[in-house]
């Protein structure tokens, strides 16, 4: 039988930037595997047999390192330039089943079938089959949930994680499903309710998603605002949250990055602030933007002695807006320089820009650049782009951003790129 509501599935990779690590090396198979945030401060991703172990998200690694060496638990530094082309990769696997595809996160993806004519049975069929190709293509491992909302799509999507007998995928479909399963999943697991609302939930009596379901909509608006009622409908199963078929216009974009040691030299300070400014400045470039506000920041350990913590931020108007790296990291390198004090051991930088805009539709100054400067710097940008798109990032990048960049955060155990970098690219060999 059809179902009423078209489905919609939410595709999730397990343990996304672990399996990325053992799409690539079969000697990790079997093998607790965690992976680190920047600096390789704490795990933020766990492999299941990490998971096994004890180990929470969110620890810091020297906490565990006991465990680490009784386990043999393989470490990795975070690889997000492999985490995000692996990213696409799974992407573009999974637009082969459906155009109506709404990219959620890195690991996770809503997609949706308006013409569906098949029932629980094709439709569980379909998620077996995304599952496997998606493994077969990509190596990497997901949960596929279904339903007839976003919400319990992600639900569905929880079960099928968490429940061995779901092998992966789970449909909450059925309304009859429905009032059997969702009493049984924590109030918190709802997408939306957070460490805010969950008290104020369990305050009131609703401690599982059935409690939550089973509330009056207009109760709902009431006391949590139009997001609590829109919640209680799509748990019924009435749509309220649409594909975002088109993500929606970048507001900013910022780079920022902890120091791998405290930083104190003014010079030092600069070229860390105007790299951050080139890779913030090619991130608006790959997406037809330009900018017209450019801030920059800097600060010291919080935890530092009461004397010697400091933050600065320093921001400003550009003459028009711009995507030119040059320009974006001459303007980052002077707000350094009037942020950076004598004495101070920075801990961390950043780069925002603000205020952007089409390209093409930025309007020209009066007090700006000459249509001749603009084409030229235009051009060399699109010829540098290009180049660090064959040859890898940075082959080519200003002088200012710096060649040996001391003040990196920690990576010691970054794997390898395998599928962006040409000298790091997997090598088969014929025995």
């Amino acid at each position: 039988m059809a179902f009423s509501t078209p489905p919609i599935a939410l595709v999730d990779g397990n343990n996304f930037f672990a399996s990325c690590e053992k799409a690539f090396d079969p000697s990790l198979k079997g093998v607790p595997v965690i992976v680190l945030s920047n600096n390789d401060g704490c795990a933020v991703a766990r492999s299941p047999e990490a998971k096994a172990l004890g180990i929470p998200m969110g620890v810091p690694l020297f906490k565990i390192r006991q465990i680490v060496a009784a386990h043999h638990v393989r470490v990795f530094s975070g690889n997000f330039e492999l985490y995000g082309d692996m990213s696409r990769r799974v992407t573009e696997v999974l637009r082969g089943f459906t155009p109506d595809l709404e990219v959620y996160s890195v690991d996770e993806s809503f997609l949706a079938w308006p013409g569906f004519s098949g029932g629980e049975k094709e439709l569980l069929e379909l998620g077996g089959e995304i599952r496997d190709r998606v493994v077969r293509w990509t190596g990497i491992s997901v949960g596929v949930g279904f339903g007839p909302t976003k919400t319990l799509a992600k639900l569905a999507n929880y079960l099928a994680k968490k429940v061995t007998a779901f092998e992966g995928v789970a449909s909450l479909m059925d309304p009859g499903v429905r009032a059997a399963v969702l009493p049984q999943i924590p109030i918190g697991e709802v997408w939306g309710v957070g460490r805010a609302l969950a008290p104020r939930l369990i305050a009131l009596g609703m401690r599982t998603v059935g409690d939550l379901a089973a509330l009056d909509p207009k109760k709902a608006r009431r006391a949590f605002t139009v997001v609590g009622e829109r919640l209680v409908r799509e748990l019924n199963g009435l749509p309220c949250l649409g594909l975002d078929d088109v993500p929606p216009a970048r507001q900013s974009a910022v780079v920022s990055r902890s120091f791998g040691r405290p930083v104190s030299g003014c010079q030092e300070l600069q070229e860390a602030v105007a790299a951050f400014a080139h890779r913030a400045a090619e991130k608006i470039r790959a997406e037809g933007l330009a900018a017209a506000y450019i801030q920059a920041y800097a600060h010291a350990n919080r935890f530092a002695d009461p004397d010697l913590r400091y933050s600065g931020c320093l921001g400003t108007h550009l003459v028009e807006p711009s995507s030119d790296g040059c320009l974006l990291v001459g303007e980052a390198k002077r707000l350094a320089e009037q942020i950076w004090r004598p004495g101070i051991r920075f801990a961390k930088a950043g780069v925002m820009l603000a205020g952007l805009v089409e390209e093409g539709r930025a309007t020209p100054s009066l007090f700006g650049r000459t249509g001749l400067e603009r084409d030229k710097a235009s051009r060399l940008m699109a010829a540098m782009d290009a180049i660090n798109a064959r040859m890898g990032r940075d082959t080519l990048k200003p002088l200012a951003a710096g060649l040996n960049k001391s003040w990196q955060g920690k990576s010691a155990h970054r794997s390898r790129s395998w599928t962006t970098r040409w000298d790091e690219l997997p090598v088969a060999k014929a025995l």
